[in-house]
């Protein structure tokens, strides 16, 4: 008893000090029905139906020269371990905890687990659809010298463990990173440039190295009345492993309101790719190393979600039909893919291009500020180039359904802001 009197005297001593504190949580279920996801289906094999679930709890601190930020999460499909069960499998892990710093109200520094997210999601993104999500170990220096400029400096450093001698570094996962990011506002028009050097390990006749490579580009935005305009450009180079790089990846949105519920629009996308009948050893492949890919290129998954990198690259044309009233939203897009370079079946020949149109359907309600309902709908119609590629039967029922509920209860909230630290 007096050790639990001691502890809620250090929290209300430390609360005192406190400009806000929060803690909230977050329970996501999903059901999905797989049936061609990622890759064609094979008659011979039966759907996969299954619930996975994120759980989350958040902490929350800030004050005028220190934020901080943690959230522990678990993540499971329902039944992985038995009932009886005596630890999950998948356990308990930080999803973020960082410290946030401020020098002054231009300059600040982070260092911790974190979220980097940049503006579209397309070279760093949270990837938020996946339960696990995508954080980084990194340092990161911002600097905002007025509301319409902002320059970031992140830096990340790899290791496998502690250790007295340089060890080698056999994660999935970069050795090191550095890149430069700067956004500016001016009116109607948004604007950023991203530097981005990228250091990934390789095994070098028994010796471990590191090779670079560079992802340089930009990322406009414009806003007008009821037009959204948006338009990329990368460009990368350098090596990875002893392959030289060669690649490039551009895209443009157009979106226009064509009534106060309801949204058109028409995009398009290229990521550049290998010839796979290349007479070269240069690589062309366009990758999108942290983005959040589930967001691009149809919602079933088959292109940078873990695949086709370093593949024949991918065009993608699509338009958008959204509409969204109170609680209620809707969204349409039909996807149309071809392949960027040449794809070569098992006997030499030359594919044509098209590999194939997928369709996707998401539906959304809004129960409450903390409770939303979701489900989709998506169904590829592949091609024999999608064969090639993939395996699988173009002609079997290539689809994908789910449903999710997310729960985001805020469970306790306190603030002061008459203190300050």
């Amino acid at each position: 008893m007096k050790k639990i009197v001691i502890v809620l005297v250090m929290l209300v001593v430390n609360l005192t000090f406190t400009q806000t504190f929060e803690v909230t949580a977050e329970l996501r279920p999903r059901f999905e029905y797989r049936h061609g996801f990622k890759t064609l289906a094979v008659d011979t094999l039966d759907a996969a139906v299954f619930v996975s679930q994120r759980t989350r709890l958040n902490f929350r601190y800030g004050s005028e020269k220190l934020n901080a930020y943690i959230a522990v999460q678990n993540v499971r499909v329902w039944g992985d371990v038995s009932t009886l069960a005596s630890a999950d499998k998948n356990g308990t892990a930080l999803h973020e905890a960082w410290a946030e710093m401020f020098f002054s109200p231009k300059l600040s520094m982070k260092l911790g687990r974190q979220e980097i997210i940049y503006d579209d999601h397309r070279i760093f993104g949270n990837v938020e659809w996946a339960q696990q999500a995508r954080s980084h170990d990194a340092f990161l220096t911002t600097y905002k010298p007025n509301e319409k400029h902002r320059l970031d400096l992140g830096l990340a450093l790899s290791s496998e463990s502690e250790s007295l001698f340089e060890i080698d570094y056999d994660v999935t996962n970069y050795k090191n990173f550095q890149y430069l990011w700067y956004h500016g506002n001016f009116g109607d028009v948004g604007l950023s440039f991203l530097f981005l050097n990228n250091g990934l390990a390789f095994d070098n006749n028994g010796k471990q190295e590191v090779e670079y490579n560079q992802t340089i580009g930009s990322h406009a935005t414009f806003t007008k009345n009821k037009l959204k305009v948006d338009a990329s450009l990368y460009f990368q180079t350098g090596k990875i492993a002893k392959t030289d790089l060669s690649a490039f990846n551009a895209a443009a949105n157009v979106y226009y309101g064509l009534a106060k519920h309801f949204t058109v629009g028409l995009g398009v996308e290229i990521l550049s790719g290998t010839d796979m009948d290349a007479t070269d050893s240069k690589l062309k492949s366009f990758t999108p190393w942290f983005g959040t890919n589930h967001k691009f290129n149809g919602w079933m998954d088959y292109f940078y979600v873990g695949n086709h990198i370093n593949s024949v690259g991918l065009l993608d044309i699509y338009a958008t039909f959204k509409f969204k009233k109170d609680k209620l939203s809707a969204m349409l897009i039909p996807h149309f893919f071809s392949s960027a370079a040449n794809v070569v079946n098992s006997t030499g020949k030359t594919m044509d291009n098209a590999l194939g149109t997928e369709i996707d359907f998401v539906f959304g309600y809004k129960y409450t500020n903390n409770i939303s309902f979701n489900l989709g709908y998506s169904q590829m119609f592949a091609t024999e180039t999608m064969e090639v590629l993939k395996g699988g039967d173009k002609d079997a029922t290539n689809n994908w359904a789910w449903v999710m509920i997310t729960f985001k209860p805020k469970l306790f909230t306190y603030s002061n802001p008459s203190e300050k630290q």
